[in-house]
């Protein structure tokens, strides 16, 4: 490194002073005392198997008269949990006599039937089955 003989750093001095890969930062807290990393990774644990539903989906489970039971629900979020495990994109899990689509990377609920709404038995989008 060349060092000037004046009072002006070079850029090599500046970039060893200011961006030196050995410090470590200090966190900002937020009011409720957690850093913004803290907050970040319980929200991707918080939301980890959850599964959602889409408008297009709660909509068909409306107009259907479709109400899923806390075991139906659980056995949707094993479902789509096993689809994710074997590398399946868009899913078609069926639990009892319901079928539904699911967009496993976003665990996300596309649309949903039942026995008479899936009457043809062709289902296409999807890359996987599970039957639970």
């Amino acid at each position: 490194m060349k060092v000037q003989n004046n009072s002006f750093l070079t850029i090599e001095q500046l970039q060893d002073q200011y961006l030196s890969t050995g410090r470590n930062p200090v966190p900002v807290k937020t009011s409720g005392g957690k850093s913004f990393q803290e907050i970040l990774e319980s929200s991707r644990t918080k939301g980890a198997g959850e599964v959602r539903f889409s408008k297009h989906a709660a909509g068909r489970l409306a107009d259907r008269n479709i109400e899923l039971t806390e075991n139906q629900m659980d056995r949707l979020k094993e479902g789509t949990q096993r689809a994710g495990a074997k590398g399946i994109k868009e899913s078609l899990v069926i639990v009892d006599q319901l079928a539904f689509i699911v967009n496993i990377p976003n665990n996300t609920v596309v649309t949903a039937m039942n026995r008479q709404d899936a009457a043809e038995n062709v289902f296409t989008n999807i890359d996987g089955a599970v039957i639970i």
